[in-house]
């Protein structure tokens, strides 16, 4: 079932979270791990469950799970079974369950939204590398063993229950298109896919965002495609390229600041244009924050796009949104 067709059948719009590594770094985890955010769920898993309570009080109508970094290698090397691997990625699934059901059996929760839904996030393959590969999608592995990790993944995670996947933060045409072939291999779900970007018209690894947009067309199981982790300055136009794509589109982008691989840290100012409404003008249906981003700004795009929605598409009495909160796509 679509669920994210029949949100937008009642809602013009729908609010997706922030990062999940900034805030779980505010809240006192240590995350200089290979496991990145994935650790918490060894280490410190409440800790989790609260950034997602966060960010359904800020008015996020979507968690990301904290699943994006967690594979089975990983959990392997740091000397667990095979077993325990797997529960620990169930957990991701889980902890976002748990938080999304317990928020919502709050009736006072409930005024004037719907039952927020979970995502599973599927990051690309060189996120599980700790190396930064996953920015540039030029892996020193073969497509056939990039195949072989995604499934495994996938055939973990569709069974943990959550409502779609987010395959998120891909930064190739090819991982792309491998991701949606391999959905096929599981009929039931259904998935966004977002693609990292390095300008205003080319995903991470050079291709057109255009024709990664492109994907799109005739994938029943897409709920919908667009842009994340990357710089809001660059948003606007890349909406504009994917004009006319049969799909909802989505963007939560970052800060606008680069992640130094080398050095383990952020770099430069965060870029202005963080503008949720004139995204929305231009298309997006699916907003929300990347890296660097937190409840606060949650809560400004949940503000600015409920104006907007309210004065009928007008832009009168919104405010700009977002500002910018730490770590790189641990979303």
């Amino acid at each position: 079932m679509n669920l994210i067709q029949q949100y937008l059948q009642q809602h013009d719009y729908v609010v997706l979270d922030g990062a999940l590594a900034t805030e779980l770094e505010r809240h006192g985890a240590d995350l200089d791990d290979p496991l990145w955010s994935a650790r918490c769920l060894i280490d410190t898993p409440e800790l989790i469950y609260r950034v997602h309570k966060d960010y359904l009080e800020a008015g996020a109508d979507v968690l990301t799970t904290s699943t994006y970094q967690a594979s089975l290698q990983g959990f392997l090397d740091r000397g667990f079974d095979a077993r325990a691997a797997e529960g620990f990625l169930r957990l991701g699934v889980t902890l976002a369950l748990e938080a999304r059901d317990d928020f919502w059996r709050d009736e006072a929760n409930r005024a004037g939204r719907l039952k927020p839904l979970v995502a599973v996030s599927i990051g690309p393959f060189g996120a599980c590398l700790h190396d930064g590969s996953e920015y540039h999608g030029r892996y020193a592995a073969s497509w056939s063993e990039v195949e072989d990790f995604h499934r495994a993944r996938l055939q973990i995670l569709t069974a943990a229950g959550g409502d779609l996947l987010a395959f998120e933060t891909i930064p190739s045409l090819q991982e792309g298109e491998l991701l949606l072939r391999l959905l096929k291999e599981f009929p039931d779900q259904y998935a966004w896919l977002s693609f990292s970007c390095s300008d205003e018209a080319h995903v991470s690894h050079g291709e057109a965002f255009r024709r990664c947009a492109e994907l799109a067309e005739g994938h029943a199981q897409l709920a919908a495609i667009g842009i994340n982790c990357t710089a809001p300055r660059h948003i606007q136009s890349l909406l504009g390229a994917a004009q006319g794509i049969a799909c909802p589109l989505l963007v939560y982008p970052n800060s606008g600041e680069t992640w130094v691989a080398g050095g383990n840290r952020w770099a430069g100012q965060g870029s202005e244009g963080f503008d949720p409404q004139a995204w929305f003008r231009s298309g997006a249906r699916l907003i929300g924050g990347c890296c660097r981003t937190g409840p606060a700004d949650i809560a400004a795009i949940r503000s600015v796009l409920s104006v907007f929605s309210a004065q009928g598409g007008t832009t009168q009495g919104a405010t700009q949104g977002a500002t910018q909160g730490a770590t790189p796509c641990a979303t």
